[in-house]
């Protein structure tokens, strides 16, 4: 396992030192502040009183979720309502395409230039489904009426719906571009910070409800005190866990070139715990909550209503689909990013070869053998992380959504963006961030 140290203060002191890196963090929150600005700008043509009205009502549907990836621009019904869901979309769509279309699996073999084309056709697919989309809640939003029958449209048509789309593409494809941005001027990945900093935003809100609670007595100092503990240890175990590592030695054979000899030093094949990252609970949350929303339109079905209250998080029914989902997604991306065969053959034409193992099929049996038996360990902790602490929040009634995708996107991307600073810092021969450094013993 790869192990960490303590923020040190000489660490975060070193960044006023090297002013590209001071620069690359102002322009991140910069970029970050004009996101989070974007999201309290409206929709034309959408009442914002009805619909926070209806979305007060319709938290356990799938308009939660997506409500939380956007930070809140949903449920206000912004130029960024629909965040950056429809980039991540189109990206896990290409990359399901590339195991299936030759064309594009050859561009993914191409180095940098075939990355610029297949990063230029999920742009492409980013537009097109933000349209898509953007057309499909146009026509929902005519559909919806707040409590007492309220509508949430004010003037419904073809004018409505086309603006909304236009409006919601443009406002997705600014996004994109500010994530862009982000990952070539900024710090750490774009994409990842925006949806980090729309979680993060949510949090001061949610803290405040805390507060309110333990004022009236809905909570208690003690059970306050346990979820802070709770808390800081899921943080702890996140850590830990993505931190996690199984490495395959790998000896390299030596090669006689010329007068000179190659090779014969020994190194590693390190394969996360968790290759999937924060895919299966994202595409697990989608998929499960699709009942309750429907069961939201349908409200005068017994049958839908009777599957929506026995779908509701929480519920024991719920939570053993939640799991089973992200079980096999962590299955399904893995097996889509990590291809056990292009490894192998990549470590024979370099004349490298795992300890008592034949070079070729047997090298890649071996490695899809240990790849599947730390993946069953990584989805268990997924599942952990996500289930756990939201069936304790259900019973401690905690205001905000503790756990789950949320928090394994926080710590995550936190853990990351650290790690590209320490970089920064220890190539300039400043002393990094961590006391001990990443992946030392």
């Amino acid at each position: 396992m790869a192990a960490a140290g303590g923020v040190t203060g000489a660490g975060v002191g070193n960044i006023l030192k090297i002013p590209e890196l001071k620069r690359r963090i102002l322009i991140t929150f910069g970029f970050l502040l004009v996101y989070r600005v974007g999201v309290h700008i409206p929709t034309p043509g959408v009442n914002a009183n009805a619909l926070a009205e209806f979305f007060a009502s319709h938290q356990d549907t799938i308009f939660g979720i997506f409500d939380m990836f956007s930070g809140g621009a949903l449920v206000r019904m912004s130029v960024f309502a629909l965040g950056i869901m429809p980039y991540i979309s189109a990206s896990i769509i290409l990359q399901l395409l590339t195991v299936v279309i030759p064309h594009l699996e050859k561009l993914s073999k191409e180095g940098e230039q075939g990355r610029r084309q297949i990063t230029k056709y999920t742009r492409y697919g980013t537009v097109v489904l933000s349209f898509v989309q953007g057309f499909g809640i146009s026509i929902g939003l005519e559909n919806m009426s707040a409590p007492g029958n309220l509508p949430v449209v004010i003037e419904p048509g073809w004018a409505f719906r086309l603006l909304t789309a236009i409006t919601l593409t443009a406002g997705t494809a600014f996004i994109m571009w500010l994530g862009e941005q982000i990952s070539e001027r900024g710090i750490g990945n774009g994409i990842s910070l925006i949806i980090f900093a729309g979680i993060v935003a949510r949090m001061p809100q949610a803290i405040g409800n805390t507060f309110r609670m333990m004022s009236t007595g809905e909570m208690g100092v003690f059970a306050v005190a346990v979820l802070l503990i709770l808390m800081v240890a899921v943080i702890a175990f996140i850590n830990f866990m993505e931190q996690g590592q199984r490495r395959i030695p790998v000896q390299y054979a030596k090669r006689v070139v010329g007068r000179r000899m190659y090779g014969g030093q020994s190194t590693h094949l390190p394969l996360k715990i968790n290759t999937s990252g924060v895919i299966p609970p994202i595409f697990a949350s989608s998929l499960i909550m699709f009942p309750a929303t429907l069961a939201s339109f349908f409200k005068d079905v017994p049958l839908m209503q009777s599957v929506a209250s026995a779908m509701r998080p929480g519920s024991f029914i719920y939570e053993l689909i939640f799991v089973g989902f992200i079980v096999f997604f962590c299955y399904f991306y893995t097996a889509i990013t990590f291809n056990p065969e292009d490894v192998a053959e990549n470590m024979k034409k370099y004349g490298g070869y795992i300890p008592g193992i034949r070079p070729g099929k047997r090298t890649a049996d071996y490695i899809d053998k240990v790849l599947t038996r730390i993946t069953l360990g990584g989805a268990i902790y997924v599942s952990a992380v996500c289930v756990l602490p939201s069936i304790l929040m259900t019973k401690f009634n905690v205001p905000f959504y503790f756990g789950g995708t949320a928090l394994l996107i926080v710590v995550g991307v936190a853990m990351d963006t650290v790690n590209q600073i320490e970089s920064h810092l220890i190539t300039r021969n400043y002393e990094g961030f961590l006391t001990t450094g990443r992946g030392r013993k």
